[in-house]
């Protein structure tokens, strides 16, 4: 039987979150039911419930930053028991059989893997609706364990803010004495900064603000460039072997390819859209440098990574708040008036509204 759940929802791009309740599927013999506890707000949240990106479908009900205690599974499941603490992360299902989902690259798979919310089901054709609910259906293959370490309310971040980190620097090999550099620290900022820090990296922080430098070398960043000052700028020249870029909006990167190595990669996490200006080919040509883009990870990099950070104890800097004040925090993170990601204790679903 199918079980109706009470969540949040926008019903166009231009409402706001409401209460909405809906139908979850009856679990497959494959599902894990979770009771989500918390959820991670996200900036791609706000893109897809205000039609940013130009495929919203509404009623959309956003969450993909989810960590939850397993109510029950199906006959089929082997890895997952009622009462262990899982995860679900940007993505429920895949093709499985092309060759980017064989080598588990689930999110990149040719047909579209599906999305945890505003997508498709692939067996019933029905809405995928995400983790600002009481309670989620997925299917085992994507979901994740949560090692016992972390405080779950900070780990619900890394399901998307630490992945979409993560992988780059684990396929750009990113490990002791390499020298990093993350543009922008917000929500993907932070945690780059952290990850590449715990993983020996030497880890620099471009900023446009002088007021961050404190915060950024709490973070993990051993230098901070203010990217606005020509001096600062030629200091680094040549620098780094790798960039993360995390901002969200259009920028000029002109400014950051010479502070490449030879070799070297700006490779973008958090722009979805046309850069803008134009890069210009010189120092790309003259230092064989690249420009390059990355998602998420699939689910056995997700795994590893939230492995390496119950090892590491790294997690995100968060504020809980009640799934009430939702539309408040959306337009605080609008302001990036956060450090550095709201979560949303999913207990507040039973407060009185």
């Amino acid at each position: 039987m199918t079980m109706k759940v009470p969540g949040y929802a926008a019903q166009s791009s231009s409402t706001p979150l409401a209460p909405f309740e809906f139908n979850r599927r009856t679990p497959r013999p494959d599902d894990v039911v979770l009771e989500i506890l918390y959820c991670g707000v996200c900036h791609s949240d706000l893109h897809q419930a205000r039609d940013d990106w130009g495929f919203s479908q509404y009623p959309l009900v956003p969450g993909h930053e989810i960590i939850g205690r397993v109510a029950s599974v199906g006959s089929d499941v082997t890895r997952f028991k009622p009462g262990d603490i899982a995860a679900v992360g940007c993505m429920v299902d895949s093709c499985r059989e092309c060759h980017p989902c064989r080598e588990g690259l689930e999110q990149y798979c040719e047909e579209g893997c599906v999305q945890t919310y505003n997508g498709v089901d692939r067996h019933d054709g029905q809405p995928t609706y995400g983790g600002y609910s009481q309670a989620i259906v997925t299917s085992e293959a994507f979901v994740l364990r949560v090692p016992q370490g972390l405080a779950l309310e900070s780990a619900a971040p890394l399901l998307c803010a630490g992945i979409t980190t993560w992988s780059p620097l684990r396929h750009w090999n990113v490990g002791e004495g390499s020298k990093v550099a993350v543009i922008g620290l917000g929500g993907l900022g932070h945690m780059a900064l952290k990850l590449a820090r715990a993983l020996g990296a030497e880890v620099t922080l471009f900023t446009r603000s002088p007021g961050k430098e404190e915060d950024a070398r709490r973070l993990g960043a051993h230098n901070v460039v203010l990217s606005t000052d020509p001096a600062q700028m030629e200091q680094v020249k040549g620098a780094f072997e790798l960039i993360i870029d995390t901002v969200p909006y259009e920028h000029d990167i002109n400014p950051y390819m010479p502070t490449l190595q030879l070799d070297g990669t700006l490779v973008f996490v958090g722009l979805l859209g046309n850069i803008n200006p134009v890069p210009n080919t010189v120092p790309m040509i003259m230092g064989r440098r690249s420009v390059a883009g990355s998602a998420i990870g699939g689910i056995a990099e997700t795994q590893e990574m939230l492995d390496f950070c119950a090892q590491h104890g790294v997690t995100a800097d968060v504020g809980v708040i009640g799934i009430q004040e939702i539309n408040e925090a959306w337009e605080r993170m609008q302001k990036s008036d956060v450090k550095y990601r709201f979560v949303i204790d999913m207990a507040s679903l039973q407060s009185p509204q």
